[in-house]
């Protein structure tokens, strides 16, 4: 049995993506979650990974702990879930999205920080943001209109997975995208693993203050 190493999930976007691909493609896996930015945070995800981030995947004595190196083994490891596109073309064009995803747009990664509980329209706007956010809805739109959709390569894949955070960006700073962009959002955030993620970020009581530059609880 796997086992995935999170953190926590209203914040953790990259523990989302793997753990959204397992739940929504139905492999099997263990949890164990490490709540972020806590005295013995090293200590706990050092039991895992001298890379000292989460999310780590575990399968017997291996830990592999990058989230595309992550996507890339459960792919091999389980070829008949067709986690990439079967066609070739298509399985570059993903892969390169998924690429681009990890590297860059540091502009929505910094201002826009994954929040799943939080509504905060309006917050972390900037043109940079904006610069991020256009890119994004070209890569999308040109996708869906070569796949026909209803998601980014037709059914469920990895690049799916791989924006799976960005949805929830933009549904938690109410980042206005046009409407067949708001619809392949919304397609995401109603999977059936996504809702799962989010009634549990909502159920989490962990309040990290550098994870909540817009919003403060009494």
């Amino acid at each position: 049995m796997l086992t995935l190493v999170i953190g926590n999930k209203n914040y953790s976007s990259w523990s989302l993506r793997p753990w959204l691909l397992l739940t929504e493609t139905g492999i099997p896996f263990d949890e164990v979650r490490v709540a972020l930015d806590t005295p013995t945070f090293a200590a706990e995800i050092g039991r895992y990974t001298p890379a000292g981030r989460v999310p780590v995947l575990i399968d017997g004595d291996l830990a592999i702990w990058d989230t595309l190196a992550i996507a890339e083994y459960v792919a091999e490891a389980f070829p008949d879930r067709g986690l990439w596109p079967t066609d070739r073309a298509a399985r570059a064009r993903a892969r390169s999205l998924c690429a681009e995803m990890h590297a860059g747009f540091a502009a929505l990664r910094r201002s826009m920080p994954m929040n799943v509980s939080a509504s905060l329209p309006g917050c972390g706007w900037s043109v940079a943001v904006q610069d991020d956010v256009d890119r994004l809805t070209a890569m999308w739109r040109d996708c869906l209109a070569t796949s026909g959709g209803p998601l980014l390569f037709g059914r469920f894949t990895i690049p799916d997975a791989y924006f799976a955070p960005v949805m929830s960006r933009l549904a938690t700073y109410a980042v206005a995208v046009p409407d067949d962009i708001a619809a392949y959002r919304d397609r995401v955030l109603a999977l059936p693993g996504m809702r799962a993620w989010t009634v549990a970020a909502w159920a989490e009581t962990d309040f990290l203050v550098a994870d909540e530059p817009y919003r403060r609880r009494p």
